[in-house]
């Protein structure tokens, strides 16, 4: 089921509709407005490459927030029986 985005031409919000077969045409969720303009939307592309850059920021942020979380530990160490 394909996933289109919409701006309204009244109030200017932008949205995301799903569309399936034979339903009736979308409206603007903020002001009911009827006149929408359809957006061209970027296609979300799945690859072995975006597989790995996508691995390799959550291994990236993990490992910050394994250190933060090594350093809040040590200071609680160091203080516990002041």
């Amino acid at each position: 089921m394909p996933m289109f985005e919409y701006a309204c031409k009244s109030c200017g919000k932008e949205f995301e509709v799903l569309v399936r077969p034979n339903t009736a045409a979308p409206s603007c969720p903020a002001c009911q407005g009827s006149e929408l303009d359809k957006l061209i939307s970027i296609p979300a592309v799945k690859s072995e490459s975006t597989h790995a850059l996508a691995l390799g920021a959550a291994k990236k942020r993990d490992a910050g927030q394994a250190n933060h979380n090594a350093r809040v530990q040590r200071e609680y160490e160091l203080h516990h029986n002041d």
